[in-house]
């Protein structure tokens, strides 16, 4: 298992934006966002990964892991 599949990603669809906002809370702020839910899925994750390779890469501690046994794709 890589170690940002350990995280919970939340993608939902956001009224007042009128798009997908994807995040994945207590690895990083902000995330990524489109028209598009499985494509700002597959960026999630890219983010996710790079977020980790940079954090190992700067000798920076890893934020503790969110239970992530399944990952969230939800429409609001």
């Amino acid at each position: 298992m890589k170690t940002a599949q350990r995280y919970a990603k939340i993608v939902a669809w956001s009224d007042e934006d009128q798009c997908f906002i994807g995040s994945c809370p207590g690895l990083f702020y902000g995330g990524c966002h489109g028209k598009d839910e499985k494509h700002v899925f597959s960026e999630l994750c890219e983010i996710a990964e790079a977020s980790i390779a940079l954090s190992i890469k700067s000798g920076k501690p890893l934020p503790s892991e969110q239970p992530a046994e399944k990952t969230t794709l939800t429409k609001y």
